[in-house]
């Protein structure tokens, strides 16, 4: 991907906060990823507005249904990457 330079102005102390937590080398990095997300968010937000006008605001059970399915997912991929460990290592300690 292409990259340019531009000017952003950030208050002092969160850029300096940023700056020593990712270290001078990744801060565009973390600013990239920041405005990415922020994106996605705002798509997804379109999204639920959206389905809502075509079908109706989204009900508490709905909500439980999908932070339910959420977690188990979640479940999932760690128990997943907890089998890999251990296949990679099957004494299960840290390389």
């Amino acid at each position: 991907m292409a990259t340019k330079k531009y000017t952003v102005t950030l208050p002092e102390e969160l850029a300096e906060e940023i700056r020593s937590e990712v270290g001078p080398g990744g801060f565009s990095r973390y600013v990239t990823q920041a405005v990415e997300r922020q994106r996605e968010r705002e798509r997804l937000h379109e999204a639920v507005d959206w389905w809502e006008t075509e079908h109706g605001p989204v009900t508490p059970e709905e909500l439980a249904e999908a932070e339910a399915e959420r977690k188990e997912i979640e479940r999932a991929h760690a128990d997943r990457e907890e089998r890999a460990r251990h296949t990679a290592d099957p004494s299960g300690e840290a390389a």
